[in-house]
């Protein structure tokens, strides 16, 4: 394994287990493009690449089924995952808030949305903040206008207010922790920039290390911009590193995707046998003209 994946690899098992995480990224960048459903098999055999034990993987896809994000089918001895419905919406989002956010069309003014105390409140909330809307008070949720307002808070009062003086600003800074989301897409470019760098000396990776750091880029791709708002350029700072954090992502993501798919055709396990050849789907990603 090459020193820079091995580095990425590190600090992995430093942090919190994070095991039911991966494998959301797992299943949505990987298995949904190739068929939706996948063998325990597969699964444990990926995380063992990571050091992470078998006991620990089964017990992240028991309590994920339970939550209701994957449906589980056993034919003979084997388990097979597929993500429910409440996952796969879920991913709908995260895919085009990943791999091709659409262009902002952005009208200068800002729609406000009031948040009663009704007992969707929390899925309300939480679906506000995975559609980009900001918080700057409790109950009130923002986001630039045009902004698809989720189905879980049409009941909110909604109002629009301007930008373009102080209180807008304002509003602004106050709704989204920019310099927390800079400061991840910084830590991001540090972590992953050197892989990119041994990749450009015409290094290759092996099918399983191609395979780990891809899944490995989407895990802290992801964890990063689903927490971005990606509001218009016009309101971000002109040295928004989310740009080049992105440009990062999509090039190494091109780089890995060859060799990453050939270790999945030779240990993805479906219900029927091997897994089907990815959709056209996965080749659009990163694709800024999608």
């Amino acid at each position: 394994m090459p020193q820079p994946l091995a580095r990425i690899l590190d600090q992995l098992k430093r942090e919190p287990s994070r095991t039911g995480s991966i494998v959301v990224t797992l299943f949505g960048d990987a298995i949904v493009p190739r068929g939706g459903s996948v063998g325990l098999g597969t699964l444990l055999a990926f995380f063992a690449m990571l050091d992470i034990e078998g006991g620990v993987v089964r017990t992240a896809m028991s309590r994920l089924a339970s939550d209701g994000w994957f449906e589980r089918e056993r034919v003979g001895r084997n388990s097979f995952y597929r993500l429910a419905d409440k996952g796969r919406e879920t991913f709908d989002t995260a895919v085009r808030h990943v791999y091709n956010p659409q262009p902002s069309d952005w009208t200068g003014r800002f729609e406000l949305l009031l948040l009663g105390n009704g007992s969707n409140r929390d899925s309300a909330r939480e679906a506000l903040r995975a559609a980009g809307f900001g918080s700057p008070l409790a109950g009130v949720w923002v986001a630039p206008s045009g902004v698809r307002v989720p189905v879980e808070a049409t009941g909110a009062i909604r109002l629009e207010v301007s930008a373009e003086d102080d209180s807008g600003r304002r509003l602004l800074s106050e709704s989204w922790p920019l310099h927390l989301t800079a400061g991840a897409y910084q830590r991001f470019m540090k972590t992953f920039a050197p892989l990119r760098d041994w990749l450009e000396r015409d290094e290759a990776l092996s099918d399983a290390d191609a395979f780990t750091a891809r899944i490995l880029l989407i895990h802290h791709y992801r964890r990063v911009v689903l927490r971005d708002p990606l509001l218009p350029g016009s309101l971000l700072p002109s040295d928004w590193p989310g740009t080049p954090a992105r440009q990062l992502c999509a090039d190494l993501y091109r780089r890995l995707i060859p060799a990453s798919e050939q270790w999945l055709d030779r240990n993805g396990v479906s219900t029927v046998g091997a897994l089907p050849p990815a959709s056209a789907e996965l080749g659009l990603r990163f694709d800024d003209r999608c």
